[in-house]
C-alpha cells in the first residue's frame, strides 16, 4: 500500500525574523504543498511561545481552504479544553463553508502553552481536559451526530447549517488520545515526532481498542492510524545533515526546558556545546529521520510500516524557507506524488 502523505506545519519562527515572517511563510508553504500533491496540510497550536506562531490554526485553516484547490486542510490540533465546543463546531463549519469536503479538525487535549497561559485561555481548563471525552461528543453531536435525550443544549444549532462536516481526527502523544479516538470510532494521529517511546504500544492500543461505527457519517467502520513525524531532506546526505544542525540545537533548548526561535545552521555551528549536551545529542541522531530523498522516503516507510500507519505528516523545520520548501519538493518527487487530482 503506498503511503499517503502530508505536512504537519508548526509556523516556526526563525531567529532574525518575525512571527508575522512566520505565518506568511505557512501561506506560501501550503499553496506549494497543493501543487505538490500533499494529501493534507495540518497547522498545529502554540501559545505564548517564542518558537512557533501558529497560536490560531483555525483562521489559518481558513485562509489556506480559500486559496488552495485541492489538499485537505486542517488542524493539528485545536486544543478543546482552551475552548466551548459549540465555537469550535461553528468555526469548522464555516471552514466546510468555504473548502466543502476539505476540512479536517483534529483535536487535542494537551495545553500547547505553559500551565498559567492555559488558566489566561481557560481558567477552568484543568477542569475541562478532564471532561474531554465529554467535549468530543458534544462537538460532534454539533457537526452533525446530534445532541442526546436530555442534553441542556440539545435545541442549540451550531451555525451555519452545511451539508458537508470536517473529518475529525484525534491527535496525541500517549495513550490516552488514542483510547479516546477508539472509543469513538476516529481516525488517530501519533505525535511522533514530540516523544518516540511507546509509540507501537500506543497504536497497538488504539487498533485493539477499536469500536467500529459503519454506516455512521464521521465515524470509522475499521481503524485509521497516521504519525506526525519529523523529516528533512536534501539534494544530498551530507546538505540534509548540515541543515539538521538548527533543528538539533533547537531539540536540545526544548530539551532543556526553552522555547526560542529556530536557530540558523551557522549559529548552531557556532554554539559552545558541552561534552554533555552533545553526547546528548548523539544519543538522538540515529533516531532522526534525515538523508537524502531515498533515503528518507525508506525510513518513512519503515516507521509507517511499523505502527501500522496508512499516512505521516511531515513536519519540516528550517531556518532556510527556500531549503524547506526544497525538502518537501524533494519529497514529493521521491514519493511520485501527483498534484494534477
Amino acid at each position: 500500500m503506498t503511503l499517503r502523505l502530508g505536512i504537519l506545519d508548526q509556523s516556526t519562527i526563525a531567529s532574525g525574523r518575525g512571527a508575522d515572517a512566520a505565518i506568511r511563510e505557512t501561506l506560501a508553504m501550503a499553496q506549494l504543498a497543493d501543487g505538490l500533491g500533499y494529501a493534507r496540510y495540518w497547522l498545529a497550536e502554540h501559545h505564548n511561545s517564542g518558537a512557533h506562531a501558529g497560536s490560531a490554526p483555525e483562521m489559518l485553516v481558513a485562509a489556506i481552504a480559500a486559496t488552495t484547490r485541492r489538499i485537505r486542510v486542517g488542524t493539528a490540533g485545536v486544543m478543546l479544553p482552551h475552548y466551548a465546543a459549540l465555537k469550535v463546531a461553528e468555526q469548522f463549519k464555516v471552514a466546510e463553508a468555504i473548502a466543502p469536503g476539505r476540512i479536517d479538525l483534529g483535536l487535542g487535549r494537551a495545553p500547547g502553552s505553559d500551565g498559567r497561559t492555559a488558566f489566561a485561555l481557560n481558567p477552568q481548563a484543568r477542569e475541562a481536559a478532564d471532561r474531554f471525552p465529554n467535549q468530543v461528543m458534544d462537538l460532534l453531536g454539533w457537526l452533525g451526530d446530534g445532541l442526546p435525550e436530555g442534553h441542556p443544549f440539545r435545541q442549540v444549532t451550531a451555525s451555519p447549517v452545511v451539508p458537508t462536516r470536517p473529518e475529525v481526527w484525534i491527535l496525541g502523544s500517549s495513550d490516552y488520545g488514542a483510547q479516546v479516538a477508539a472509543y469513538f470510532g476516529l481516525p488517530y494521529c501519533f505525535a511522533h515526532f514530540i516523544g518516540e517511546q511507546g509509540s507501537e504500544q500506543v497504536m497497538a492500543l488504539y487498533r485493539e481498542g477499536f469500536r467500529p461505527h459503519p454506516g455512521q457519517p464521521g465515524r470509522l467502520a475499521a481503524p485509521q492510524a497516521a504519525l506526525g513525524v519529523f523529516a528533512l531532506t536534501a539534494e544530498t546526505e551530507a546538505e540534509a545533515w548540515r541543515l539538521y544542525k538548527s533543528r538539533e540545537l533547537w531539540r536540545l533548548f526544548r530539551d532543556q526546558g526553552r522555547f526560542p526561535p529556530l536557530p540558523s545552521v551557522e549559529e548552531a555551528e557556532a554554539h559552545p556545546f558541552t561534552p554533555a549536551e552533545r553526547a546528548h545529542l548523539d544519543r538522538l541522531r540515529p533516531r532522526a529521520i534525515v538523508g537524502a530523498p531515498e533515503q528518507v522516503k525508506a525510513r518513512l516507510e519503515a516507521l509507517a510500516a511499523a505502527h501500522g500507519a496508512a499516512e505521516v505528516a511531515v513536519l519540516t523545520p528550517c531556518h532556510d524557507p527556500a531549503a524547506r520548501q526544497r525538502s518537501y519538493r524533494l519529497l514529493a518527487e521521491v514519493f511520485g506524488l501527483d498534484g494534477r487530482g
